[in-house]
């Protein structure tokens, strides 16, 4: 069987918008989406290691990662319904036929999601009680909540390595089918990008705890001691160091080891090698700024720090966006399907899109200068 006739036939109203378009707002909201959605991948790990083995200190930065959590996640998964909504748009002849192979995994998503969210909630209001030792028992939602999380980076992994496998899909769908039905059990465990992907994904969420870390002790802990404020930087670079590593080793993997001759041969030429090669040494901007800035601590400092790993997480989203094209063009070329631009849907978007980015800015702020995103102190 072609794999081709599992994919999803042409939309005859064709794109509503242009593919520029459609995959700048992709690429623009995973980036937005990332930045929390790397918190609550590594941070609540981080900060579950932090409160059971570290110092006073330690303690300290583990519970102020964890009291924004639940504004955290909420902005998180706001913010994934972009990117989602643009790759369903424009990639649609392969997402859905992917999530339809994994149809059961998928949709646990949603369930897992329900259950992780509450138990973050569950384990801040343990902190918010002012107890200085969390009970057991929220303890141990608190790790439950961070293994789920790790679940489901896991299955998005499969998705949307499955999307672009799409040699795989015979396979798998006369694996998992019954009588020419999909059970929607498959997963793509034997996709040779996913396992080193997932793995570098959580060296970037390391790299971005991290800084989020460093931001907290020079930007919004003002009220802290300043022995707080330099042992929580000194944990930011402990956090950052082990992040960039990881995300060089599995990175590595990821590049070395599992990428065609094809793709790796167009990666590394003009025009995409600047892009390659800034992709891979970012990370280091916001390491250094991290080293070398920790006495200064001081807002401007941290709003660098912060701007820096953006950075990051904007070029590895550009990054992965090429390489995407890159895997699905033997089967799909996204950018040759016909345009019939509805003018309405894009302005209401537009215009809701930047309405929305304020109202999430002035209540970021508002809460911040409250001290209420992560508390006010002791």
């Amino acid at each position: 069987m072609e794999p081709t006739t599992l994919m999803g036939p042409s939309n005859p109203l064709g794109y509503p918008a242009p593919y520029w378009f459609l995959v700048l707002f992709k690429v623009l909201g995973f980036t937005l989406h990332m930045i929390p959605m790397n918190l609550w991948y590594a941070g609540i790990i981080v900060a579950m290691v932090l409160s059971w083995r570290g110092d006073a200190h330690a303690r300290r930065v583990s519970h102020r990662l964890m009291k924004p959590m639940p504004v955290i996640i909420a902005l998180g998964v706001n913010f994934g319904i972009v990117p989602l909504l643009f790759l369903q748009v424009a990639y649609y002849k392969v997402f859905y036929p992917a999530t339809i192979l994994m149809a059961w995994p998928w949709l646990a998503i949603i369930v897992l999601l329900t259950v992780a969210y509450y138990g973050v909630y569950v384990y801040v209001a343990g902190l918010r009680r002012g107890d200085e030792e969390i009970a057991a028992w929220r303890r141990a939602v608190g790790w439950l909540t961070a293994f789920l999380f790790l679940v489901m980076g896991f299955l998005f992994a499969n998705a949307f390595s499955l999307m672009t496998h799409v040699e795989a899909w015979p396979k798998l769908w006369r694996a998992t089918g019954v009588a020419g039905a999909p059970l929607g059990i498959a997963l793509n465990v034997d996709d040779p990008t996913l396992w080193p992907r997932w793995l570098m994904m959580f060296g970037l969420a390391l790299t971005t705890t991290g800084a989020y870390i460093a931001v907290d002790a020079g930007l919004l802990a003002r009220r802290e001691s300043e022995h707080y404020r330099r042992a929580a930087m000194r944990i930011a670079l402990k956090v950052y160091t082990v992040g960039l590593i990881w995300f060089a080793v599995f990175g590595s993997w990821y590049v070395f080891g599992t990428w065609s001759v094809e793709l790796r041969g167009m990666m590394f030429s003009e025009p995409w090698v600047v892009l390659t090669g800034l992709t891979a040494i970012a990370p280091g901007l916001p390491w250094l700024l991290i080293l070398t800035g920790g006495r200064k601590m001081t807002p401007r400092w941290a709003t660098l720090v912060g701007g820096a790993q953006f950075l990051v997480i904007a070029l590895n989203a550009i990054s992965r966006q090429i390489v995407q094209n890159a895997e699905l063009r033997p089967y799909l070329d996204v950018t040759a399907e016909r345009v019939n631009i509805q003018w309405s849907p894009m302005v209401l978007f537009l215009l809701l899109f930047v309405a929305g980015l304020g109202v999430v800015a002035w209540m970021l702020r508002k809460l911040v200068g409250r001290g209420e995103l992560v508390g006010s102190g002791r």
